[in-house]
Protein backbone atom coordinates (compact mmCIF):
# COMPACT_ATOMS: atom_id res chain seq x y z
CA UNK A 1 0.00 0.00 0.00
CA UNK A 2 1.31 3.44 -0.78
CA UNK A 3 1.23 5.39 2.34
CA UNK A 4 1.45 8.89 0.21
CA UNK A 5 -2.11 8.29 -1.22
CA UNK A 6 -5.54 8.78 0.40
CA UNK A 7 -6.80 5.27 1.21
CA UNK A 8 -10.45 4.41 0.12
CA UNK A 9 -11.60 4.37 3.79
CA UNK A 10 -10.28 8.39 3.85
CA UNK A 11 -12.23 8.81 0.58
CA UNK A 12 -15.13 7.98 1.90
CA UNK A 13 -14.64 10.02 5.11
CA UNK A 14 -14.06 13.30 3.08
CA UNK A 15 -16.18 12.50 0.43
CA UNK A 16 -19.86 11.55 2.69
CA UNK A 17 -21.56 14.23 3.40
CA UNK A 18 -25.12 14.64 5.66
CA UNK A 19 -28.23 14.50 3.13
CA UNK A 20 -31.47 16.80 4.33
CA UNK A 21 -33.17 16.88 0.75
CA UNK A 22 -33.17 15.60 -2.39
CA UNK A 23 -34.36 12.24 -1.73
CA UNK A 24 -35.77 9.78 -4.52
CA UNK A 25 -38.80 8.60 -2.91
CA UNK A 26 -37.45 5.16 -3.30
CA UNK A 27 -38.17 2.29 -0.33
CA UNK A 28 -35.60 1.76 1.65
CA UNK A 29 -34.94 -1.89 2.32
CA UNK A 30 -34.76 -3.40 5.99
CA UNK A 31 -32.47 -5.69 4.77
CA UNK A 32 -29.91 -2.96 3.79
CA UNK A 33 -30.14 -1.18 7.21
CA UNK A 34 -29.62 -4.57 9.26
CA UNK A 35 -26.53 -5.44 6.87
CA UNK A 36 -25.41 -1.71 7.48
CA UNK A 37 -25.86 -1.70 11.53
CA UNK A 38 -24.81 -5.46 11.52
CA UNK A 39 -21.08 -3.73 10.85
CA UNK A 40 -21.56 -0.56 12.38
CA UNK A 41 -22.07 -2.00 15.74
CA UNK A 42 -18.33 -2.84 15.68
CA UNK A 43 -17.82 0.33 16.67
CA UNK A 44 -15.84 0.62 19.98
CA UNK A 45 -17.69 0.18 22.97
CA UNK A 46 -16.51 0.39 26.77
CA UNK A 47 -16.93 -2.90 28.16
CA UNK A 48 -18.79 -3.73 25.27
CA UNK A 49 -21.49 -2.68 26.77
CA UNK A 50 -23.56 -2.15 23.40
CA UNK A 51 -25.56 0.59 24.91
CA UNK A 52 -27.85 0.99 21.48
CA UNK A 53 -30.91 -0.19 20.31
CA UNK A 54 -32.91 0.46 17.17
CA UNK A 55 -36.65 1.26 16.00
CA UNK A 56 -37.03 1.14 11.71
CA UNK A 57 -39.69 3.40 10.25
CA UNK A 58 -39.90 1.90 6.79
CA UNK A 59 -40.60 4.04 3.60
CA UNK A 60 -44.05 2.16 3.58
CA UNK A 61 -44.67 3.53 7.67
CA UNK A 62 -43.40 6.75 7.02
CA UNK A 63 -46.91 8.55 5.74
CA UNK A 64 -48.35 7.52 9.13
CA UNK A 65 -45.28 7.95 11.33
CA UNK A 66 -45.46 11.75 9.91
CA UNK A 67 -48.88 12.36 11.08
CA UNK A 68 -48.18 10.76 14.88
CA UNK A 69 -44.70 12.84 14.99
CA UNK A 70 -46.41 15.84 14.23
CA UNK A 71 -49.04 15.61 16.72
CA UNK A 72 -46.64 16.74 19.29
CA UNK A 73 -46.24 19.88 18.05
CA UNK A 74 -48.38 23.31 17.97
CA UNK A 75 -51.27 23.67 15.89
CA UNK A 76 -49.22 26.13 14.14
CA UNK A 77 -46.86 24.12 13.06
CA UNK A 78 -48.85 20.76 12.42
CA UNK A 79 -48.30 20.83 8.57
CA UNK A 80 -44.71 22.20 8.24
CA UNK A 81 -43.65 19.53 10.61
CA UNK A 82 -45.73 17.13 8.14
CA UNK A 83 -43.96 17.87 5.62
CA UNK A 84 -40.48 17.67 7.37
CA UNK A 85 -41.39 14.19 8.73
CA UNK A 86 -42.18 13.00 4.97
CA UNK A 87 -38.85 14.03 3.75
CA UNK A 88 -37.15 11.09 4.05
CA UNK A 89 -37.74 7.77 2.94
CA UNK A 90 -37.23 5.74 6.00
CA UNK A 91 -35.81 6.49 9.38
CA UNK A 92 -33.53 4.86 11.83
CA UNK A 93 -34.09 5.89 15.66
CA UNK A 94 -31.32 5.41 17.71
CA UNK A 95 -32.65 4.10 21.43
CA UNK A 96 -29.58 4.43 24.20
CA UNK A 97 -28.85 3.50 27.51
CA UNK A 98 -28.97 6.16 30.30
CA UNK A 99 -26.80 6.28 33.53
CA UNK A 100 -26.87 8.03 36.23
CA UNK A 101 -23.06 7.92 36.48
CA UNK A 102 -21.61 10.53 34.58
CA UNK A 103 -18.39 8.26 33.34
CA UNK A 104 -20.57 5.71 31.88
CA UNK A 105 -22.96 7.73 30.46
CA UNK A 106 -20.33 9.69 28.72
CA UNK A 107 -18.17 6.76 27.46
CA UNK A 108 -21.91 5.14 26.22
CA UNK A 109 -22.52 8.42 24.31
CA UNK A 110 -19.48 8.08 22.25
CA UNK A 111 -20.00 4.86 21.70
CA UNK A 112 -23.22 5.47 20.05
CA UNK A 113 -21.81 8.23 18.18
CA UNK A 114 -18.93 5.96 16.69
CA UNK A 115 -21.73 3.84 15.82
CA UNK A 116 -23.80 6.35 14.22
CA UNK A 117 -20.65 7.67 12.28
CA UNK A 118 -19.65 3.73 11.10
CA UNK A 119 -23.43 3.62 9.67
CA UNK A 120 -23.47 6.78 7.74
CA UNK A 121 -20.07 5.64 6.08
CA UNK A 122 -21.30 2.70 5.20
CA UNK A 123 -24.46 4.07 3.85
CA UNK A 124 -22.38 6.65 1.80
CA UNK A 125 -20.82 3.79 0.45
CA UNK A 126 -23.71 2.21 -1.03
CA UNK A 127 -25.52 5.43 -2.06
CA UNK A 128 -27.84 5.57 0.82
CA UNK A 129 -27.96 9.30 2.30
CA UNK A 130 -28.40 10.12 6.14
CA UNK A 131 -28.35 12.95 8.59
CA UNK A 132 -28.13 12.46 12.42
CA UNK A 133 -31.09 14.67 13.91
CA UNK A 134 -31.29 15.45 17.48
CA UNK A 135 -34.54 18.28 17.24
CA UNK A 136 -36.65 18.96 20.32
CA UNK A 137 -38.73 15.96 19.83
CA UNK A 138 -36.37 13.69 20.77
CA UNK A 139 -36.47 14.83 24.81
CA UNK A 140 -40.24 14.96 24.31
CA UNK A 141 -41.79 12.59 27.18
CA UNK A 142 -44.69 11.62 25.05
CA UNK A 143 -42.63 10.87 21.81
CA UNK A 144 -40.50 8.53 23.98
CA UNK A 145 -43.92 6.50 25.06
CA UNK A 146 -45.16 6.85 21.41
CA UNK A 147 -41.45 4.83 20.74
CA UNK A 148 -41.65 2.96 23.53
CA UNK A 149 -38.47 4.50 25.16
CA UNK A 150 -38.15 2.74 28.19
CA UNK A 151 -37.04 3.87 31.80
CA UNK A 152 -33.12 4.11 31.68
CA UNK A 153 -32.96 5.04 27.88
CA UNK A 154 -32.49 7.92 25.81
CA UNK A 155 -33.10 8.72 22.22
CA UNK A 156 -29.75 9.66 21.09
CA UNK A 157 -31.39 10.77 17.86
CA UNK A 158 -33.33 10.29 14.10
CA UNK A 159 -31.37 9.33 11.17
CA UNK A 160 -33.06 10.33 8.23
CA UNK A 161 -32.69 8.04 5.45
CA UNK A 162 -33.02 8.09 1.50
CA UNK A 163 -31.58 7.02 -1.76
CA UNK A 164 -30.61 10.75 -2.77
CA UNK A 165 -30.58 12.83 -6.44
CA UNK A 166 -27.39 14.56 -6.09
CA UNK A 167 -24.81 15.17 -2.98
CA UNK A 168 -24.71 17.85 -0.90
CA UNK A 169 -21.61 20.20 -2.00
CA UNK A 170 -18.76 19.81 0.88
CA UNK A 171 -17.71 22.13 3.29
CA UNK A 172 -13.86 23.07 4.28
CA UNK A 173 -12.80 21.53 7.56
CA UNK A 174 -10.17 23.17 9.52
CA UNK A 175 -6.82 21.65 9.05
CA UNK A 176 -5.38 19.25 11.90
CA UNK A 177 -2.46 21.45 12.23
CA UNK A 178 -4.57 24.80 13.03
CA UNK A 179 -5.54 22.72 16.21
CA UNK A 180 -2.59 21.00 17.74
CA UNK A 181 -0.59 21.16 20.12
CA UNK A 182 2.50 18.84 21.92
CA UNK A 183 2.22 18.46 25.56
CA UNK A 184 5.40 20.06 27.09
CA UNK A 185 6.61 18.45 29.88
CA UNK A 186 6.74 21.05 32.98
CA UNK A 187 9.79 19.23 34.90
CA UNK A 188 12.95 17.10 33.78
CA UNK A 189 13.23 13.79 35.23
Amino acid sequence: MDNNKPSALAHIIRERRSVKTGYKNIPVPQELVLELLNDAVYAPNHKLREPWRFIFVPTDAKQLFALEMAQHYPDDMFENRIKYFNEPDAYLIIIMTDSDNQKQQDEDYGAVSSMIQNFQLLAWERGLGTVWKTNMHIYDPKVKEMLGVQAGEKIAGFLHLGFYNEAPEGKPRTPAEEKFTVYMPTYDL
